[in-house]
């Protein structure tokens, strides 16, 4: 009996299909697992380098997240490039997660056991400064800004800005104060830090007020941030309408007036090593009393 064009169609599509599924299977066993590292806290992480078929990932990932169940594996970390971005849709479909994304990947997690899942969240705050340069003649470098809330209010304050990833809060406010007003300081004391949340994309805000010792005094404003920059008496800065208006902006000029008149004592920056790595690290505290610890 005659079989028809369709169903000589059908019938190749079907061995077509059982062809490809069997080589992409054939080439997971050839692949073996995904490579993983293992963590401190029994879970991996498989970082993504190289190019590969959706049906291939898949297949090593399902015969890999066996293995990891079989021996007790909690968490798992997938780290795609974003020139691997064809792999997330199928990655999502296997029941992992976004957990973070940067400029060039995207890390997925998944919990393997049974039981609540205790991976800890992305990074939950951003971390500002505010610095306070204040001269021998009891002036504080003030700025207008540009852009953002303070645009067009008239309203000068302290020189701000956001801490960089590997930055220190020391390093970030002297960084700052050069880029907006082109003076060059020495970090002296953290005089009072402030937490806000939901303040960008659903972070918390760590913001830190900064006092800095002037070590050139001839202002070069950044043309395409600020808008004005000067040195201001600061019991003029500190009657500022704004100042008195706002109580978070009043309270910070109040310890900064005080700081200026030797009536307060902020964190200093205590350079130390950790056990745990080579990398200097800063200590943040009181030192009035240092010599008595």
């Amino acid at each position: 009996m005659m079989r028809s064009c369709s169903d000589s169609g059908s019938s190749l599509i079907k061995n077509f299909s059982a062809s490809t599924a069997s080589l992409t299977v054939n080439r997971a066993k050839e692949i073996g697992l995904l490579n993983a590292t293992e963590d401190l806290y029994d879970g991996v992480t498989v970082e993504m380098k190289e190019p590969m078929e959706s049906e291939v990932f898949v297949s090593l990932l399902r015969a890999s997240m066996s293995k990891w169940r079989q021996q007790g594996k909690k968490g798992v970390w997938i780290k795609l490039p974003i020139q691997l971005s064809s792999l997330v849709e199928p990655v999502v479909q296997e029941g992992f997660r976004y957990h973070h994304a940067e400029s060039d990947y995207l890390m997925l997690v998944h919990w393997i056991p049974n039981t609540p899942d205790t991976l800890p969240e992305n990074a939950s705050h951003r971390v500002g400064i505010g610095a306070f340069v204040i001269n021998n003649n009891r002036e504080v470098l003030v700025v207008k800004e540009k852009n953002g809330g303070f645009r067009g209010t008239g309203v000068w304050k302290l020189p701000t800005g956001v801490v960089h990833e590997g930055e220190d809060i020391c390093a970030a406010a002297v960084r700052e104060v050069k880029e907006e007003t082109g003076i060059e300081t020495d970090f002296g004391e953290v005089l009072a830090f402030r937490q806000t949340h939901q303040s960008f994309f659903r972070k918390s805000d760590l913001f830190f007020i900064c006092m800095l010792r002037p070590r050139s005094f001839d202002i070069q404003k950044q043309d395409s941030e600020i808008q004005a920059a000067q040195w201001m008496p600061i019991q003029e800065y500190v009657d500022q309408a704004y100042n008195k208006e706002h109580q978070a902006f009043k309270y910070v000029a109040e310890i900064c007036k005080n700081k200026s008149e030797g009536a307060y004592v902020g964190f200093s920056a205590m350079p130390i090593s950790t056990s745990s790595s080579a990398k200097n690290t800063y200590l943040y505290f009181n030192n009035l009393n240092f010599n008595k610890l």
